[in-house]
């Protein structure tokens, strides 16, 4: 096995929120030489990390770049809601890192694929990492839950809630709505996830009973990144109704039908931060373990 002398790495970190002050710093701990742009900057600063106005100075020479987990939008701007610009790593940007680089993030859209393989640079993923994701859910379920107390006028028990798709954040919310005394319908197309949502105390239905199931929920809480919570499902709620988005780009939810017919959606992004000292330590932990990979198989 490879030794790793972290201080020769240049690690580039553009976008994120306040998880990435957390994975900054771990980071830098390793005497690594850090750059960052575009994340909630603290007011003492991060020890070993320098904080650049310039992405393209981040990146410049950099072996590794770091890009946040949630999506990257559909104008390819990274998620960076406390930077004064949009980022956007287009080729020009990529092309000042370090030959052979990588850059390791949640998902890359074609965009950003299609640059990295011009210019040989690995593109290394872990939105899907189910391990990682079953970390930081607890912290996402709390920002959720968060959300729809601050923007409702009754309680989560013994309202009907619907999820919307059982993958990782699905399956684990739909425990969670139970457990708090939600009627709970789970909506999936998968028999398998159906039978799981029904063991777990939900009622299951399949996709297509979504449109007949809408009338009479409360809470709709979509994990599918596609739309499925489109105009005749959305018609179909009551006015009272709370949809939350929790998928990535281009999400699972009709915003423009909504805000037309009144209906109170938001898109719940970024939810991970709620915890930013606990999720960003679990991030970086499967952050570095591929970093550790990476220049071990290149020796």
């Amino acid at each position: 096995m490879a030794i790793i002398d972290w201080s020769k790495l240049v690690i580039g970190m553009l976008g994120g929120d306040r998880r990435e002050q957390e994975i900054a710093r771990l980071a830098a701990a390793t005497g690594a030489e850090v750059r960052a742009h575009g994340f909630p900057w603290p007011a003492g600063g991060i020890p070993g990390v320098k904080r650049l106005d310039d992405p393209a100075a981040v990146l410049r020479g950099a072996k590794f770049a770091l890009f946040p987990i949630p999506g990257i939008a559909p104008s390819g701007a990274l998620f960076a809601p406390a930077a004064a610009a949009p980022i956007i790593p287009d080729r020009a940007m990529l092309a000042g890192m370090a030959p052979r680089a990588h850059i390791v993030l949640g998902w890359a859209d074609a965009n950003l694929k299609a640059h990295a393989d011009a210019l040989a640079i690995g593109l290394h993923e872990y939105e899907w990492d189910r391990a990682l994701m079953l970390e930081r859910t607890p912290a996402i379920i709390e920002g959720l839950l968060k959300i729809v107390i601050e923007n409702t006028d009754t309680t989560i028990h013994n309202s009907e809630a619907c999820v919307v798709g059982q993958g990782t954040i699905g399956t684990v919310l739909a425990r969670y709505l139970v457990a708090l005394g939600a009627r709970t319908h789970v909506v999936a197309r998968n028999p398998e996830q159906r039978a799981a949502a029904f063991v777990a105390g939900a009622t299951a239905h399949g996709l297509e009973a979504l449109p007949e199931l809408a009338p009479r929920l409360d809470l709709v809480f979509s994990t599918v990144p596609s739309r499925v919570v489109g105009a005749n499902v959305i018609g179909m709620l009551p006015d009272h109704a709370l949809i939350v988005d929790l998928a990535a780009p281009p999400g699972g939810v009709d915003f423009e039908t909504a805000k037309r017919l009144g209906r109170k959606a938001i898109w719940g992004r970024g939810l991970g931060s709620r915890a930013p000292v606990t999720v960003g330590a679990s991030q970086w932990r499967g952050i570095r373990a591929r970093i550790e990979k990476i220049i071990q198989d290149e020796h």
